[in-house]
């Protein structure tokens, strides 16, 4: 039975971002934000990236800088694009 999650990202103009559903934080740095959400694995892509807050009890994270893509991954051949990411 496939389970019913609900998500959020919110991008206010360009400058900050808020997302519910997160459940890990893999890695980030001032161009790369990568989670793990309720959804699947999200990358945020953009400049000078900041998390701001994440609250693992409730799931949700905000962050500021220049957003330039909100990415959802797939796997290809049991690797992950965030192996290529986090070289």
């Amino acid at each position: 039975m496939e389970q019913n999650f609900n998500q959020s990202i919110i991008i206010e103009n360009r400058k900050q971002i808020s997302i519910n559903g997160v459940k890990d934080c893999l890695g980030f740095d001032e161009e790369t934000i990568a989670l793990i959400t309720s959804l699947g694995k999200l990358v945020i892509k953009g400049e000078g990236l900041h998390i701001q807050n994440f609250d693992t009890k409730s799931g949700e994270l905000t962050a500021e800088g220049k957003v330039n893509a909100a990415i959802f991954t797939v796997e290809q051949n049991n690797k992950t694009i965030f192996g290529k990411i986090f070289r």
